[in-house]
């Protein structure tokens, strides 16, 4: 199994799976199907982890939808691993809190949360994650390394033109 990261992505992809995320958030809202958001924990496991690589939603979004979007818009994959991983801990939380503690209305209500950060990105392009990823850079918490595009705007501008 080989792990990693990509060191960019393709944000229509990424505004795809966070489709497929709303979609899911929906369904864990109005079914309350508690192992759900067990499920949707172990996908952003997987994309924190090694992109859409090993996702099934990941691989969905990346080489059958998005494809079919038009020509790729790469971006800086840091950010969006970081965006993955802070979906994880919020079904993670939620998947905990439902399961292991009983309690559906912390969960539903971190599922809720998530529903609307998904659905910024999958509508608008406004990434969350990645806009508290670049508060992190900006204060120093994230290596400049991490992210040369990110931390460098000129880069982002020299590599798309």
């Amino acid at each position: 199994m080989r792990i990693g990261f990509p060191r960019e992505v393709n944000e229509k992809a990424a505004r795809t799976v966070a489709s497929g995320v709303v979609v899911l958030a929906v369904i864990t809202l109005v079914t309350r199907w508690s192992w759900l958001p067990v499920l949707m924990a172990a996908g952003f496991a997987l994309r924190a982890l090694s992109g859409p690589r090993y996702s099934p939603l990941g691989r969905l979004a990346a080489q059958v939808v998005a494809p079919r979007l038009g020509a790729a818009v790469l971006v800086p994959g840091a950010p969006k691993r970081f965006a993955q991983t802070i979906g994880f801990v919020f079904t993670a939380a939620a998947s905990i809190a439902w399961l292991g503690l009983g309690s559906a209305c912390v969960a539903l209500s971190l599922i809720g949360v998530l529903l609307v950060f998904a659905s910024l990105e999958a509508v608008l392009g406004f990434c969350a994650g990645c806009y508290v990823f670049s508060w992190l850079m900006h204060w120093g918490l994230v290596p400049a390394e991490t992210c040369q595009a990110c931390h460098n705007i000129t880069l982002r501008t020299q590599q798309s033109i």
